[in-house]
């Protein structure tokens, strides 16, 4: 999201003229319908107070925020295949739905060419957008005092049992309910991708890359586990975990102090307090660690272990290689474990 005040002037301004050198530099969330446009959109402009203004679709989507049928955003730079425009109708008509390849055949497509075409246009495959629509709806901030029915409307349910629904899903009971306990989410851009947090004022629960494979059934765990309802907004943990994020990739930060809450099975508890031990710009294998918890013939398990840690980064699984030398398995991708270990050199030195 932008937040200079002088890109949001700038940019609006580009909205309200439909400046066409804008297109694709930024989408513009329009607040009171829900929509996201072009700069060249001819709907109707909005005050300056009712824009949000991002610099991907995917931003927009995680916002909340679904592309507008006048101005078709996400056909930049290029008109949309017609398979693509089905695709996304699709999606639009049940946003919460979690695509099968049946649900592929049944439209006549591949699940391949679904992903590779989305790749193409959109820089992120078909489930990362089906993904980013429904966590969008899911984060989407109902103010306080806000009507249920309003927010409904907002974002394109006929009915407030749908809306209700998909809410529920990902981040727990209705709107309307109360008695639970509330943790904020937050979405944090790093060199790595953008990841999302989720705390109170008392401790960081999760940390993962948005495109982390089963991360809607990790929150889901986490807010059954803590009865939580989970909403859009900022902690003191979260504002200090940005910080802290930003210091670690700008090489200015060896370790971390933010409290966290280790949800795990003793094994993985223990698993996750040798890591802590790893020394920042060094590795560790899973078989020494299996070997230090006194049982050589848990690798398996060890790994288990460092795939279900849910605060990346922070507990540092990224550290943990193959005896032989390989990589191993990264929750966030090869790549991304490649990064961090040779920024943690860098870091090191």
């Amino acid at each position: 999201m932008i937040t200079s005040e002088e890109k949001i002037q700038e940019y609006y301004q580009a909205l309200v003229e439909k400046k066409p050198r804008y297109d694709g530099i930024f989408f513009a969330g329009i607040k009171t319908t829900g929509i996201f446009c072009h700069a060249t959109c001819t709907a109707r402009k909005p005050k300056i107070e009712n824009c949000t203004f991002f610099e991907t679709a995917e931003e927009a989507l995680l916002a909340g925020f679904r592309p507008c049928k006048i101005c078709h955003p996400l056909s930049y730079p290029q008109e949309i295949p017609n398979e693509i425009k089905q695709l996304i109708a699709e999606i639009e008509k049940n946003p919460e739905k979690r695509w099968q390849e049946a649900d592929f055949k049944a439209l006549g497509f591949h699940s391949a060419t679904a992903r590779r075409k989305f790749k193409q246009l959109y820089n992120m495959t078909f489930v990362q957008y089906a993904r980013a629509r429904r966590m969008g709806l899911a984060f989407k901030e109902l103010s306080a005092g806000s009507k249920v029915i309003d927010q409904q409307l907002s974002t394109g349910y006929d009915s407030a049992s749908g809306f209700n629904d998909a809410f529920t899903k990902i981040m727990g009971n209705p709107p309307k309910k109360t008695g639970v306990s509330v943790m904020y989410t937050a979405i944090i851009s790093t060199p790595l991708g953008r990841m999302i947090s989720l705390s109170d004022e008392k401790f960081l629960y999760l940390l993962e890359f948005l495109d982390r494979r089963g991360l809607e059934n990790e929150i889901k765990r986490l807010r059954i586990r803590h009865n939580a309802r989970i909403i859009p907004g900022e902690t003191k943990i979260s504002q200090l975990l940005v910080v802290q994020l930003a210091e670690y990739f700008q090489k200015k930060r060896s370790h971390f102090t933010i409290p966290l809450y280790r949800a795990g099975s003793p094994f993985q508890q223990k698993v996750w307090a040798i890591l802590d031990t790893i020394p920042l710009g060094e590795t560790s294998t899973y078989q020494k660690i299996a070997q230090q918890l006194g049982n050589p013939q848990a690798v398996r398990a060890v790994g288990n272990a460092n795939g279900a840690n849910q605060l990346a980064i922070l507990i540092p699984c990224h550290r943990v290689t193959k005896s032989n030398g390989e990589l191993g398995g990264y929750s966030g991708g090869l790549e991304r474990k490649r990064y961090l270990l040779a920024l943690e050199e860098e870091i090191k030195k």
